[in-house]
């Protein structure tokens, strides 16, 4: 995730403890989306619907976090 972007990436998790929650959630749920898909866990699909939306909704808005870093580096 953010691979083009992984300076600006490790310069918000240092400094902005938003970008850090964001952050970590990101990753909890990315793994327990993993581990249902393997059926690792037993997660109902209407569930792991809402995981995934979840995860993509954080994805957008740490996105938005990075353009905003961008920007103000400009």
């Amino acid at each position: 995730m953010f691979e083009y972007d992984q300076k600006i990436v490790n310069s918000l998790l240092n400094e902005n403890n938003d970008f850090k929650r964001l952050f970590e959630k990101h990753n909890i749920l990315k793994s327990t989306i993993k581990d249902a898909n393997e059926k690792n866990i037993k997660v109902n699909r209407f569930s792991l619907e809402g995981l995934k939306k979840e995860k993509l909704i954080l994805k957008d808005k740490m996105s938005t976090m990075i353009e905003i870093y961008k920007q103000n580096l400009a």
